[in-house]
């Protein structure tokens, strides 16, 4: 199973405090020293190099001017960067609205060739009709975000899709069956929903996927995730958004993905369970 949600992040800090750590050292500075020269209680120090407390980007310039190695300081608060967009709160990434969240994924997509993207409880965004991804985020703005851009986001996600045709891309979808019947859109746009995922499913490009809930399992059911190439792992889960970039944990998820994939159903038998969903909705 893929590593919990905060792992890398304190790997990440972790690795930075030990880089703070041998700074000093090579330095010849102690606790108490390198507090005097920074201005700090010595406890901050402390509190710093074993990861505790995560330093300012001002903390980290002042610990190199003290080491006498400025010249480092722009690579560590860059580490810095890196610590503080692992783990993103849903409230931190969707303050300034639901549209905002959908641009900035943007970039992501064009420089990506090959997706994969496993669904747990609903369609993946590409997928996605205009009405369905409509309701699907006013619901996620009605639990969570004051601001309301719902129709700005829903356009952001559809000028998105534009990717699935566009360049020498390759997608692979998996979805739980059970997503095919969600209740998260009313019962027309879920009609809607799936005769355009049997369109899309036809793409020459694209590979769907099928978990059938009788389907003899080998890996339970995991959070929604996304695999971009092999540079990039993000993680949606109830309380934030979680970015990897770290080779082993990227490696754990197509692994899992690998797995998953081999309990799935294509093309005629996965068709076939999205029409069976279909007949359930006359």
């Amino acid at each position: 199973m893929p590593q919990s949600h905060s792992s890398s992040a304190q790997r990440a800090r972790r690795e930075l405090a030990y880089r703070l750590r041998e700074l000093a050292e090579d330095a010849g500075l102690d606790g108490k020293d390198l507090a005097a020269l920074c201005g700090w209680h010595p406890s901050k120090v402390s509190r710093i190099s074993t990861a505790k407390t995560q330093p300012s980007a001002e903390d980290i310039r002042a610990w190199c001017r003290a080491c006498g190695v400025e010249d480092q300081a722009a690579d560590l608060v860059a580490s810095l960067r890196a610590v503080e967009g692992t783990w993103l709160t849903w409230r931190r990434l969707e303050r300034a609205g639901l549209r905002r969240s959908q641009e900035e994924r943007l970039p992501l997509y064009l420089r990506t060739t090959r997706f994969r993207a496993y669904s747990s409880w609903a369609l993946p965004g590409l997928l996605q009709t205009c009405q369905y991804t409509e309701d699907v985020l006013r619901n996620i703005q009605q639990q969570r975000v004051p601001l309301d851009d719902v129709p700005n986001a829903v356009a952001a996600r559809m000028e998105r899709r534009h990717v699935l045709r566009e360049g020498q891309r390759r997608f692979a979808f998996l979805i739980e069956e059970p997503v095919l019947r969600n209740t998260l859109s009313t019962g027309e746009a879920q009609k809607e929903q799936l005769e355009h995922l049997l369109a899309v499913s036809g793409l020459p490009n694209l590979s769907l996927g099928v978990i059938p809930v009788a389907q003899q399992r080998r890996q339970l059911p995991t959070e929604n995730f996304w695999i971009y190439d092999s540079a990039q792992v993000n993680v949606e889960l109830v309380s934030g958004y979680l970015r990897l970039t770290q080779p082993s944990e990227v490696r754990a998820y197509a692994d899992t993905f690998a797995t998953l994939a081999g309990m799935a159903v294509y093309g005629e038998r996965a068709r076939g369970l999205i029409m069976s969903a279909m007949e359930r909705l006359r």
